[in-house]
């Protein structure tokens, strides 16, 4: 099993190993490398949704998305897709799933099924990279804060997805959801400090109003965009990322207006988060 780093800062492409069948020790190998550079990539990979389950069980356990379609057959399996006629896609803005749950899920395992003829691509930047690049000054500022995180905006009856033509495919219009987590966590795994905010939930800070938040809340947002910690993945046929949602912000580029894209994902449960 070889490894090559995607970007600086960010992502691994993994080859010389067969998901649907990798051993104990491979699979360890794979974790690892996910907590650390926060996205692997894998190719030519053969993947049934039987094998997406099973890998996904491996892992630890499966949080089934009360927002997105289920998989008609297999309904631990989130249908992400978007049809020629559409102009919104699932995703499209920075952001890391599921903050807004009290136990955050540990990240995703996503599957091409059907690709544009180009377009697509996947973004992602590491939190922790993201966290060493503020200023002292920056850090100090956000040292013990908490942030308070939701969804209800977003998928709501009359939410943002709501107001586009994406609002027909999705579900859980009267969910509520929030959750409190520190602005910086320590990675449950790797230790290493990550900023924990972003653009898509995080609605303020813990004892300020939503306006009060928003100026140190956008500075943070800002920096955590730096040249040297994200990756791009052009999706092919047969391609798999499993990315960690605790180390990463994710974004689908939504650039191949007038084709059909469907994308498989598995949510991988997470664990409590602290600083």
């Amino acid at each position: 099993m070889e490894m090559t780093p995607m970007a600086p800062q960010c992502g691994v492409e993994v080859s010389g190993v067969t998901l649907a069948n990798c051993s104990d020790d491979q699979m360890e190998q794979i974790k690892q490398a996910i907590y650390e550079h926060g996205v692997a990539v894998f190719r030519d990979q053969e993947f049934t949704p039987e094998d997406h389950i099973k890998f996904g069980r491996r892992w630890g356990g499966i949080d089934v998305n009360n927002y997105f379609p289920l998989q008609e057959e297999f309904n631990e399996i989130a249908v992400v897709k978007k049809d020629p006629d559409q102009e919104t896609n699932i995703g499209g803005a920075w952001h890391t799933d599921h903050s807004y749950d009290q136990i955050p899920a540990m990240g995703s395992v996503l599957v091409a099924r059907h690709l544009p003829p180009s377009g697509g691509d996947t973004m992602w930047a590491h939190m922790g990279a993201a966290y060493d690049s503020l200023s002292d000054e920056l850090k100090q500022e956000i040292e013990g804060l908490e942030a308070f995180h939701t969804a209800d905006h977003v998928y709501k009856a009359d939410g943002l997805y709501a107001q586009t033509d994406m609002g027909k495919n999705l579900r859980g219009h009267d969910l509520k959801t929030g959750a409190i987590h520190p602005v910086v966590i320590r990675h449950p795994q790797t230790g290493r400090k990550m900023l924990y905010v972003n653009g898509g939930f995080t609605i303020h800070f813990v004892g300020q109003t939503r306006e009060e938040s928003l100026p140190l809340l956008t500075k943070l947002l800002d920096a955590a965009l730096t040249e040297t910690n994200q990756c791009r993945l052009q999706w092919k046929p047969g391609t798999i990322a499993i990315w960690d949602n605790r180390t990463t912000w994710h974004n689908a580029i939504n650039d191949y207006q007038g084709h059909y894209r469907e994308m498989h994902r598995i949510t991988l449960s997470g664990e409590a988060l602290a600083a």
